[in-house]
């Protein structure tokens, strides 16, 4: 079950895309009722420290760590390390248990999700801008090679 280097990225996209759309959605369907100015400036916060400080480095720094891969072909799971594994299991599970238990608000689930969906959507479309400049960086080689014969 091994796949190119390049294609890590794209499914590193396909997963956060999933993640972020799924979560982004719950915080939506419960947005109507708490519509206004101050949770929307609430849910953009949310949005910008999970992009500065989490998911926009967790983005670069994967991309490096796929990029620097000597060989072509790798495991399909190697798009993570463990601690991001580890992460995207404690954010799912808390998450679950904390819509399940009751013990978050309504409000709390409209601002907050809104906020972290929409951050970890950016992110998979971030992996997904870094896979397709990878594949036009490649064709981009290989052209050039063929070009000059080699």
């Amino acid at each position: 079950m091994k796949v190119k280097r390049n294609t890590l990225l794209l499914l590193a996209c396909l997963v956060w895309s999933v993640a972020g759309f799924n979560i982004l959605r719950i915080g939506l369907m419960a947005y109507p009722s708490y519509r206004s100015v101050l949770n929307i400036l609430l849910s953009t916060l949310v949005f910008v420290v999970f992009q500065r400080f989490i998911f926009g480095k967790l983005v670069k720094k994967h991309t490096t760590r796929i990029h620097s891969y000597g060989e072509e072909r790798h495991f399909f799971l190697k798009f993570f390390d463990g601690k991001a594994f580890a992460i995207m299991a404690v954010m799912m599970s808390g998450g679950i248990g904390l819509r399940l238990s009751g013990l978050a608000p309504e409000r709390f689930i409209a601002v907050f999700y809104t906020g972290l969906g929409a951050s970890l959507l950016l992110a998979g479309l971030l992996f997904g801008r870094n896979f397709g400049t990878a594949v036009l960086a490649a064709a981009t080689v290989q052209n050039e090679m063929e070009r000059k014969g080699e």
